[in-house]
């Protein structure tokens, strides 16, 4: 095991978090100190055994601190390789500095609280980036501490074995090359947040490792985008339950999309990614009795989640009535929780309503590299939407057409969803053809005893023939919502004008493979 013991010190230090416990520990080595700034203030109040940067190159700081480090007694002193430079630094008169303990400029915390593009750039970090990955690439002969949370680490080892082990140092490099990642992307997207085209360098970092993927063969983690504001369903606030699974993560954004849609009390049930059922009513109680009527087969061992805070009349409603995986609200009344915890196995999630989106789009592997896009957030509203037949829809329609549409934007194509009263009735998903879509739809419906007469349907893209047209209404459909788009729009419209049923053009499509 090939060990340092380092004899000369230089501490910069953004977070000062156990400054005096190291300090002391240098002090108690009899290690020579180097430091700066409002550093060297605060090692001053611990001890008066530390020395100024400038004192030790001979060169004061200048331009507000901007350049005080950078300096070649400083960077030779650190990246010599003590096997083949040490004639040099003799020549020159320098010593070797063998631990480097420096942390960075808070950019991050800077631009969280909204500051100008001024002080932001003034929080972009030099001198402390420039050491690091100097002792970083030297870790052959030099120990670099990034984080105040290993510092006790270090301490430990070179208690314990006399000097720091090629291993630790080792270790400490990649963290800080880790760091100086990180740090650079939060640079360059803060910089680049107003370019509508760019194409994000995704950050993230491992959260955990999960029991498996979709299948028990198959290994899987969860990693998070580094920087999260939100509790988002990465990172969630898990109240109670088992570790959540590939597939519960997959399932509950799924389910935590649809439902923040939706600003009265809602409920959104989802199975294999796809809602199941889904209701908005006056109240989460009821919002919730009314998604699971859709399909209560379908419901058990799915995901609920509410886009309001779960009471305990609800939370009692779900455990006497289904087998649930997990339940997702924005906050939870205490006796909720309490009611929820008979059934310890059972996740439930807190997150926030408003979610991070640091890395905008959507990211899907393929062979031999990967697509990007943006996410699907085209919203419409009343206003954008064109009546193309000769009935009008009514009011009470127009508002269920509108609820349908914000459902099929997340069920998998051919999506096609029967809502009536703001309460899916049946949903058909996934199918390769759209008119066995609406026939699986109309058989829910049917096989639940809910009226699908004067119902409304949603479609995800358009009619590409008038066959779906007339499924529709032999079940009863008073109203289609529909992107229009096809070729065959004319015979599309004109099967509607014959069933007398209202058809509405959105022009905007909503299709999820």
């Amino acid at each position: 095991m090939s060990l340092i013991k380092p004899k000369t010190a230089l501490v910069s230090l953004s977070d000062k978090t156990n400054l005096e416990n190291i300090i002391n520990f240098l002090v108690q080595k009899k290690i020579k100190i180097l430091s700066t700034g409002g550093t060297y203030k605060a090692i001053k109040e611990i001890t008066e055994k530390v020395i100024e940067v400038s004192d030790f190159t001979g060169f004061e700081e200048i331009m507000d601190g901007r350049v005080k480090t950078l300096h070649p007694k400083i960077h030779a002193g650190i990246l010599a390789r003590r096997d083949k430079d040490m004639d040099i630094l003799k020549k020159k008169g320098y010593e070797t500095i063998d631990l480097i303990i420096v942390n960075l400029y808070p950019f991050k915390e800077t631009i969280a609280e909204n500051c100008s593009l001024e002080e932001a750039i003034e929080k972009i970090d030099i001198g402390g980036p420039t050491m690091i990955r100097a002792a970083a690439k030297n870790f052959k002969d030099v120990v670099v501490i990034s984080d105040p949370g290993d510092y006790q680490e270090v301490i430990n080892e070179w208690d314990e074995d006399d000097g720091i082990s090629l291993k630790t140092r080792k270790k400490l490099s990649q963290k800080v090359f880790e760091l100086m990642a990180d740090y650079d992307d939060s640079i360059s997207s803060y910089l680049n947040q107003n370019n509508p085209k760019k194409i994000s360098n995704y950050s993230f970092k491992k959260s955990t490792s999960l029991r498996y993927g979709e299948n028990p063969h198959q290994n899987a983690s969860l990693f998070t985008f580094k920087s999260l504001k939100n509790r988002n369903i990465a990172n969630a606030d898990i109240l109670q339950g088992k570790e959540l699974s590939y597939n519960n993560i997959v399932d509950a954004d799924a389910a935590w999309d649809c439902v923040r849609v939706f600003d009265d009390p809602a409920c959104v049930i989802v199975k294999h990614a796809n809602p199941c059922g889904a209701a908005e009513s006056n109240s989460i109680f009821s919002a919730y009795n009314l998604a699971f009527q859709t399909d209560p087969t379908s419901a058990f061992g799915g995901i609920i989640a509410f886009n309001k805070a779960l009471d305990r009349e609800t939370a009692k409603e779900i455990n006497s009535r289904q087998f649930v995986e997990v339940i997702i609200a924005p906050g939870f009344e205490e006796d909720a929780i309490s009611e929820l915890s008979s059934k310890k196995n059972i996740r439930v999630l807190k997150v926030d309503i408003e979610k991070d989106n640091p890395y905008p789009g959507t990211i899907k592997k393929v062979s031999g590299g990967i697509l990007i896009q943006d996410d699907d957030e085209k919203n419409i509203n009343t206003d954008d939407l064109k009546c193309v037949t000769k009935r009008q829809p009514s009011k009470n329609e127009i508002n269920d057409l509108m609820f349908a549409w914000k459902i099929a934007k997340f069920v998998k194509s051919n999506a096609i969803v029967y809502v009536k009263n703001k309460q899916t009735i049946g949903i058909g998903a996934g199918q390769m053809s759209r008119v066995i879509s609406a026939e699986i739809a109309n058989l829910k419906a049917k096989e639940e005893g809910l009226e699908v007469k004067d119902a409304v349907m949603a479609s995800d893209a358009f009619f590409p023939f008038r066959d779906g047209i007339d499924k529709a209404a032999s079940s009863g459909i008073a109203a289609i919502i529909q992107p229009g788009g096809s070729i065959k729009d004319n015979e599309v419209i004109a099967a509607a004008d014959e069933h007398n049923i209202a058809m509405m053009f959105t022009g905007v499509r909503h299709f999820r493979h």
